[in-house]
């Protein structure tokens, strides 16, 4: 099978559809990182013999690692090449991907996880970045459009894959299935996708301090949050640690005002359709995580289903997020991003209030598949006009920063959703029994809803609209 190089154009000066291909399937195969590993935790934690606290670290060092360094890997990419930056992500992804499903101990699979995430923070701003600066026109309009579902997608997709993997082989094929998808990945990359303009650092310096403030900031942040379901909102644990993150954040708006090259120039947070897409994203991932997590330990834990099974239930969630992408291709040239992202919030409140009614002896069919179904296609409208609306006023120049942003909103609220979801589905229960995790379950949804609402009304009133020009959003065939 012969595949274009992106440097030879066709001849109405299209670009080939293989580079997107590519990056997405490296996309997919990230963001599926995300959740993959839920339905697997109870054998992890069996096999590796994880005391109970250790064993949401398997999640979290991914995602804090990922979303922590996010940013310094958007810059590096515009600064160092972006197909260097994206190879040497898929490289360290890969092998540390490897390295997680031989580990033999547990803190060997959390620093497993952790250089993931750094492969990961390397990886998807870069290949965001070359999707966003190969494309453009109608050819960028798509991409964003596809990219944008796909990264839903791979969120919903994870906790299928990881009940089959785990039910008809074993937990560590959840990590090993990563390695012959990179290893063809880098492979053909070198071929499909064309070199950086940039080929070195001889145009600007990388902004260490600030990516080390920034990291740590929000490292402290999401480690304060995720503790709260243990020591509580108020303890001195988590006041200790927000306070520490308050400092370094601090520290890193200093550190970028004063810095003569900062890693996010004081202008961009003028970018009111970056800042505004990000927040959006960071609200719409956490609630779709955080759904994922609750609902796994609710199939499993209350439900008795099985892994597969659990796997199984979601498979309705991940088809109607991309029934929602879709839709959202073909409307936003005519209604502009604001009305579909105010839209997906409002379905997505909707899909968390009904999960919040759900009985200890629910019905799959009537007590959880509407809101599953709701959720998922609320989701999937944000994501996709999100996507577009992130880059419209975004200079080619600064593409990966713009995505390294877009992606750290991801990740940070992946990690946000699941501390604050499960911190308040566990409040006040030291016994997780039946009772009472169906409670909280109910009490986490609740909440998940009341967020949701208020950013579809912020939205609605408040936020720009990007209405991209008629067919730009159409679907790829």
């Amino acid at each position: 099978m012969h595949i274009p190089r992106t440097h030879e154009p066709h001849e109405d000066g299209r670009q080939s559809w293989a580079v997107l291909v590519l990056l997405a399937i490296a996309q997919f195969m990230v963001i599926l990182d995300v959740t993959v590993v839920n339905v697997a935790l109870p054998s992890i934690g069996d096999s590796l013999r994880f005391e109970a606290d250790q064993l949401q670290w398997v999640v979290t060092a991914y995602v804090l690692f990922t979303g922590g360094l996010m940013l310094l890997g958007g810059r590096l990419a515009d600064l160092a090449g972006r197909r260097p930056v994206f190879l040497t992500g898929l490289a360290v992804f890969t092998g540390a991907s490897l390295a997680s499903g031989l580990a033999w101990s547990p803190d060997a699979l959390i620093v497993s996880r952790a250089v993931q995430g750094v492969g990961a923070a390397m990886l998807l701003p870069s290949a965001l970045s070359i999707i966003t600066t190969t494309y453009s026109g109608h050819q960028r309009g798509v991409a964003l459009a596809v990219w944008g579902a796909l990264g839903s997608a791979g969120a919903a997709a994870g906790v299928l894959f990881g009940g089959i993997l785990t039910s008809a082989l074993s937990w560590e094929w959840v990590f090993f299935v990563n390695v012959p998808v990179g290893g063809a990945v880098g492979l053909l990359a070198p071929r499909v996708v064309a070199r950086s303009a940039r080929g070195g650092l001889s145009r600007g310096r990388l902004d260490i301090a600030g990516g080390l403030t920034l990291m740590g900031g929000l490292f402290a942040l999401v480690y304060a949050v995720e503790g709260t379901s243990q020591h509580g909102w108020t303890s001195a644990r988590t006041l200790g640690f927000a306070a520490v993150a308050a400092a370094l954040l601090t520290a890193f708006a200093l550190v970028e005002r004063r810095g003569r090259r900062p890693l996010v120039p004081p202008a961009t947070w003028r970018v009111r359709s970056l800042v505004s897409s990000a927040a959006i994203m960071l609200i719409a991932t956490g609630i779709l995580v955080g759904a994922f997590f609750l609902n796994t330990l609710y199939l499993q834990d209350v439900q008795g289903a099985s892994a597969l099974e659990t796997g199984l239930a979601f498979l309705p969630l991940t088809l109607v997020i991309l029934a929602g992408a879709h839709v959202a291709q073909h409307l936003l040239p005519r209604t502009g991003s604001r009305p579909l992202m105010a839209a997906g919030l409002l379905l997505a409140a909707i899909g968390a209030l009904l999960l919040s009614w759900a009985p200890v002896d629910a019905s799959y069919a009537a007590d959880l598949l509407p809101g599953y179904l709701a959720l998922g296609f609320g989701v999937g409208l944000t994501f996709v006009s999100v996507s577009v609306a992130a880059m419209a006023d975004v200079a080619h120049e600064q593409a990966g920063l713009a995505s390294g942003i877009m992606t750290t909103a991801h990740e940070l609220g992946a990690a946000i959703g699941v501390a604050v979801l499960a911190a308040i589905a566990t409040a006040g229960e030291k016994a997780m029994s039946t009772t009472g995790t169906v409670d909280g379950y109910g009490d986490a949804f609740l909440v998940a809803a009341g967020v949701a609402t208020a950013a579809a009304l912020v939205t609605a009133v408040a936020l720009p609209s990007v209405r991209p020009e008629p067919g730009m959003a159409a679907p790829m065939h």
